[in-house]
């Protein structure tokens, strides 16, 4: 096969190679992923992989950025005003637990856990886009409801980081490291509800 046949055959889409790279990266880790392994999946060709992410390393790291991008950008929080904080945070529970269960950002937590020391500002930049934005948004919110006197005095940062880790708490470490299932529907709105009332609870919400 001459070479401008071959640079055809080579020509597969970008979301094409991230989804079997994904798969493959999430299925058998950094180390034990070859590019080889990832042409078989999604056909292609090395020379199509490095002039698109340059290496195994680019491509590790456009499909964290990616995945991470995409799962997140369906998070939303906004400040609902008075009487408006329990259903706010009932609905905010609910995204933040949908979203860190979902295949994609399992896949993407089991492999930062492993690879933290190799790719260490990506690692940061997913906690950064994720958890951390999640508790930095909620603050906001926090200390706007604190000025009108609808919650007691608190470290409205400190309280945000309390609320993410009571959402995602043991059950996700669970299901992270393949000790159960993920949750039911019912299992799912249970445990947000209960998360919201003892968060509100202690921090004096007043009705």
């Amino acid at each position: 096969m001459n070479e401008a046949a071959a640079g055809n055959r080579g020509k597969v889409g970008r979301d094409a190679l991230l989804e079997a790279a994904a798969a493959i990266f999430f299925e058998q880790g950094y180390a034990a992923t070859r590019i080889d392994d990832i042409i078989e999946r999604a056909g292609g060709s090395k020379r199509n992989i490095y002039d698109q992410f340059g290496n195994k390393e680019g491509l590790f790291t456009a499909i964290v950025s990616d995945h991470a991008g995409r799962a997140l950008a369906a998070l939303s929080l906004d400040d609902p005003g008075p009487g408006g904080l329990r259903p706010m945070l009932l609905a905010f529970g609910r995204q933040l637990i949908d979203i860190s269960l979902s295949p994609a950002l399992l896949g993407v937590y089991r492999i930062a856990t492993t690879e933290y020391a190799r790719f260490p500002d990506l690692v940061r930049r997913f906690y950064d886009l994720g958890p951390g934005l999640a508790s930095a948004t909620l603050a906001k919110v926090l200390a706007a409801a604190e000025a009108r006197g609808e919650i007691g005095s608190c470290d409205a940062q400190a309280a945000g980081d309390h609320f993410v880790g009571m959402i995602r708490g043991n059950l996700h470490l669970q299901v992270l490291l393949g000790l159960r299932a993920a949750p039911t529907e019912v299992e799912r709105t249970a445990l947000v509800s209960s998360a919201v009332d003892i968060f509100l609870t202690g921090l004096g919400h007043r009705r």
